[in-house]
């Protein structure tokens, strides 16, 4: 993009009409991610590890009764649920859109002789492994998806689920999308960061679709030195309680749980704790 193109911009835009989300698979992009996954100063990539710590072990001793189970982690980033969960005794297979955190993945894993076995793929696309117990999706990723995805994502993780086994999601709460997309717009300058090593400006417009109950967050990344101008956008779609519940249900759950949070209390970044089983057949 030209900054012209930026000026005759449409608005609103349409909701995943200019991208799924923030360029998670450009090798760059996925590289200067991985720094921001290790920070233990902050939770905007993954949670601290001493976070991460206790939701495994609620994960293992509350959901998975200690039990050594196959687990498939939806959006599984470099890894950290996985290891800790394999140290714990369970097989892990994690998929991830970003190669960067896939690769430092699969050679930790293998240095430390983890059963993890990870593949770098969109889960729109991949094909989920059978005779797995316990299916998860956590941090927020659910709302990124359009329903049509979610409806499919739903759909595979309910045939690769053995009877018995457990779906657990951590979607965002319904005010929290609406908040994302009613924040009023905003700019910075950077020498150099997530978007860009080089100096660069980044513009940030917020947008609330009434209709569609959907966030877009547009980004307009500014090369300080060319002016080029690079534009990425993230929509959300928000769904109250009980629009979760129905949905999860209506893809052959049963036993659908929304906890405040995956530590039983109320998450700082406006997660909520979704736990649901398969517990029998399905006629598709």
């Amino acid at each position: 993009m030209e900054l012209i193109d930026l000026v005759n911009r449409s608005s609103p835009p349409l909701p995943w009409t200019e991208g799924d989300n923030i360029p998670w698979n450009e090798p760059g992009f996925s590289q200067r991610m991985l720094k921001e996954h290790f920070s233990q100063e902050h939770d905007d990539a993954s949670r601290r590890f001493g976070t991460i710590d206790r939701q495994v072990d609620w994960i293992h001793t509350t959901l998975l009764a200690q039990q050594p189970t196959s687990i498939l982690d939806l959006g599984c980033g470099p890894g950290f649920y996985s290891e800790r969960l394999a140290r714990l005794g369970h097989t892990c297979y994690g998929i991830d859109y970003s190669p960067a955190s896939i690769e430092y993945a699969i050679t930790s894993a293998a240095r430390e002789r983890f059963a993890c076995t990870y593949v770098c793929q969109d889960i729109r696309e991949a094909e989920f492994p059978p005779r797995i117990g316990f299916v998860m999706l956590i941090y927020g990723e659910f709302n990124v998806f359009r329903p049509a995805d979610v409806a499919m994502i739903l759909d595979k993780a309910w045939q690769a689920l053995d009877p018995g086994g457990f779906l657990l999601l951590e979607p965002h709460h319904y005010q929290v999308v609406r908040q994302l997309g009613e924040e009023p717009d905003s700019w910075y300058a950077s020498s150099g960061g997530l978007f860009s090593e080089r100096p660069h400006l980044v513009l940030k417009e917020n947008y609330w679709d009434v209709p569609r109950q959907v966030s877009t967050i547009r980004y307009y990344v500014i090369d300080a030195l060319s002016g080029q101008v690079s534009r990425y956008a993230q929509s959300m779609q928000a769904y109250q309680d009980d629009e979760y519940r129905s949905l999860i249900s209506a893809h052959g759950f049963e036993g659908v749980q929304i906890l405040p949070g995956l530590l039983g209390k109320d998450s700082p970044q406006g997660l909520i704790a979704i736990v649901a089983r398969k517990m029998s057949g399905r006629s598709d």
